[in-house]
């Protein structure tokens, strides 16, 4: 089957209808449609849906790379076992969720015990399903991607490249710093990536950007982590560019912290959120698409290796699929910019 850059997106099943299977793909992107521990806006479970379904009325020129329509990327069927065992959970989680927002002990109550330990324990299921799964595809030689869902969802992708040995550094944008211990008793919430990644034991550098709502347990955390983890506040970002200190320079120096092998974990929510107004939890603030694009960009041309990446906190609405075209132009420019740096790693 070939495929007509200039002419009308074919919506052959795969992202951005790309004449691709995965056999043959450099790029292969799981989606993961989950939002069970999401505890303010729901609705990032239909995100990969929602991209795919937007993806195809994109245009493929990129003036970063060049032919990027070439690129051979390819995304594995959305579970829709795993959609159902969300939206069971997603729903008996409102009572618990309002249970601990009117000052609920969870130790008082045997019926939401239960159900925190379902929760933990199918988070636990989902999770060791996408490291067998990226296993698999790491093994074949492939650059894995992943798609959510909430931020939850990429810490089985994560904890396989970790189990390869190979030293690596973790580039996250984010309004959130996702540094709670198991926030809400769910002990692999969406509110923790980062403090669950930060247990990969051959992760050398968290480096964060875009951060604007924070704990003071995370801001704790983060001082004593002896320079492991370094994070780019938005208001610090802002105030230097307020005094004359340009982005491109800011991200020379973000990506100077990170070591030789990068993975980048993007949530959505680290955009302005008119970009992005049905995220689970959109914050006053953030970036601009090409801001964050230029960082991607610049990182792919740096010497540095994309090992892997991962989109999350899409939000859907019932009126507009804005959140998912930006959310799908926010996923071709990680596309664009890991197989650049794949060309270049050649």
């Amino acid at each position: 089957m070939t495929f007509d850059p200039n002419g009308v997106g074919i919506a052959n099943g795969n992202i951005f209808g790309f004449p691709v299977n995965e056999e043959e793909a450099d790029i292969v992107i799981i989606p993961v449609p989950w939002d069970a521990t999401a505890s303010y806006g729901k609705g990032t479970s239909r995100g990969p849906q929602a991209v795919l379904d937007a993806s195809t009325q994109l245009d493929f020129y990129h003036p970063k790379l060049d032919k990027a329509y070439n690129t051979k990327v390819f995304m594995t069927t959305i579970s829709k076992e795993w959609l159902t065992i969300n939206d069971r959970l997603c729903d008996e989680g409102k009572d618990y969720i309002a249970f601990l927002e009117d000052g609920g002990k969870i130790e008082d109550n045997a019926f939401f015990q239960t159900f925190l330990k379902e929760i933990n324990e199918t988070s636990e299921a989902l999770k060791e399903g996408v490291k067998t799964r990226a296993k698999e595809l790491i093994a074949q030689g492939k650059i894995v991607a992943l798609l959510g869902g909430e931020h939850s969802t990429p810490l089985g992708l994560i904890e396989a490249f970790d189990e390869t040995g190979v030293p690596f550094g973790v580039l996250h944008i984010d309004a959130h710093a996702d540094l709670r211990d198991a926030y809400e008793g769910f002990e692999q919430s969406h509110a923790s990536i980062m403090f669950n990644v930060l247990k990969c034991k051959n992760l050398v550098k968290l480096t964060q950007v875009g951060i604007r709502d924070v704990a003071e347990s995370e801001i704790h955390l983060i001082k004593n982590s002896n320079g492991r983890v370094s994070t780019y506040f938005d208001w610090d970002l802002k105030e230097q560019q307020f005094e004359g200190r340009t982005w491109a320079d800011q991200v020379k120096e973000i990506i100077s912290t990170l070591p030789n092998n990068v993975y980048i974990s993007f949530d959505i929510d680290g955009l302005s959120p008119e970009l992005c107004p049905n995220t689970g939890t959109p914050v006053a603030g953030g970036f601009k698409l090409e801001e964050t694009a230029y960082l991607l960009f610049e990182l792919a041309k740096s010497g540095k290796k994309i090992i892997g990446f991962d989109l999350n906190e899409v939000g859907v609405s019932e009126d507009s699929d804005w959140d998912a075209n930006v959310g799908a132009r926010a996923l071709w420019n990680l596309v664009c910019a890991t197989e650049k740096n794949r060309q270049m790693k050649q």
